[in-house]
C-alpha cells in the first residue's frame, strides 16, 4: 500500500478547519505532531517541516495547490521524481460541520524500498486529524459563545 489516509468528522465549518491547516503557529501549538515549521503556508511557497516521526529531520515541502477552505496539496521528495510523497487536505461540508480527509501517496522508483525504510506512518497521521478535530471544535465553541 503506498498511500496513508485518515478522515474525520468535525463539528466546524470548512473555514474554521482552513484557517487551522494554513497557520503555522496554530499547528505548532495545537499538538498536531509537528514540532517546527519554517515559511508561509501559501501557493507556490517551500516550507520545512519537522514531524516527530522524523525527529531532528526536516522535510523540505512546496505548496503546490490550494483551494480555499477545500483542499491543499504538499508535495516532497528526492530529485528526478525518484521518490515523492503527496500530501492532499480535503474538507467537505458536511451539514453544520465537515468531513477532514487527509491522504498522502507515495510514488517514484524507489517507492517500495523508501517505505520499509519509514517508521509507520498511521499514528502520526492519525494524531494530526485528531489534533485539526481538537483545535477546530474547540475554535468553533468559541464562536458560538
Amino acid at each position: 500500500m503506498n498511500y496513508i489516509e485518515f478522515s474525520s468528522k468535525i463539528d466546524a465549518t470548512p473555514a474554521v478547519i482552513w484557517d487551522i491547516l494554513t497557520d503555522k503557529d496554530q499547528l505548532l501549538a495545537g499538538n498536531v505532531g509537528i514540532t517546527r515549521l519554517e515559511g508561509d503556508i501559501r501557493l507556490g511557497n517551500k516550507i520545512k517541516l519537522w514531524a516527530e516521526v522524523g525527529g531532528d529531520r526536516a522535510f523540505p515541502i512546496k505548496i503546490i495547490e490550494m483551494d480555499m477552505n477545500k483542499k491543499m496539496v504538499w508535495q516532497g521528495g528526492m530529485p528526478l521524481g525518484l521518490f515523492t510523497g503527496t500530501r492532499q487536505f480535503n474538507i467537505t461540508q458536511d451539514g453544520n460541520g465537515s468531513i477532514f480527509h487527509l491522504r498522502e501517496d507515495y510514488t517514484g522508483l524507489l517507492t517500495n524500498m523508501i517505505r520499509k525504510s519509514m517508521p509507520d506512518m498511521n499514528p502520526s497521521f492519525e494524531k494530526f486529524v485528531v489534533g485539526v478535530k481538537r483545535l477546530a471544535e474547540a475554535k468553533a465553541g468559541e464562536t458560538q459563545s
